[in-house]
């Protein structure tokens, strides 16, 4: 979707379609294009906002850069080397970085302890010389060359072995 659509759209749905508030997205705006005077070389095929709007469904919806191309009708490298510029610039701005280890330390907040059940079981496998019983759908009815399919109750077949 391009930037003159994307602006269109409801705040709450912008948000939900590429995780940032409209004014967040305003401001990558104006540092991207405050970075970019006075870059020399040819002028990139999409504008600066579509860029940005590029760098956030990649950011937002892991797909890849071949997807994203053809959805923007570039190339798959142009794709990539847009993402690698935006967030550059984005990291360089200092507006939109992660405090650091020793600013989260310093916020004092509530510890919040998880507990996870991680117990291993060992998993029983039959033997070969004994019955193997399979659960299939109710419409699943099949026979095979060395099995024979018996209906057993409401939703299972029971699969015997010849021997």
């Amino acid at each position: 979707m391009r930037y003159k659509k994307a602006v269109q759209l409801p705040s709450s749905q912008f948000k939900r379609l590429y995780g940032v508030s409209k004014e967040t997205f305003q401001v990558m705006i104006r540092e991207v294009a405050k970075a970019s005077l006075g870059r020399k070389g040819s002028p990139s095929k999409l504008l600066i906002p579509d860029q940005i709007l590029l760098t956030l469904q990649y950011w937002r919806e892991y797909r890849t850069f071949f997807h994203i191309a053809q959805d923007w009708g570039i190339h798959e490298s142009t794709a990539s080397r847009l993402v690698k510029k935006i967030e550059n610039i984005l990291i360089k701005s200092e507006k939109f970085r992660l405090p650091s280890q020793r600013e989260l330390q310093k916020i004092e907040a509530a510890v919040e302890i998880v507990v996870v059940d991680v117990t291993e079981v060992e998993i029983e496998r039959p033997k070969k010389s004994e019955c193997v019983i399979w659960r299939f759908p109710p419409d699943v009815r099949r026979t095979q060359d060395n099995k024979k399919a018996f209906i057993a109750g409401n939703n299972d077949a029971i699969l015997l072995k010849h021997s």
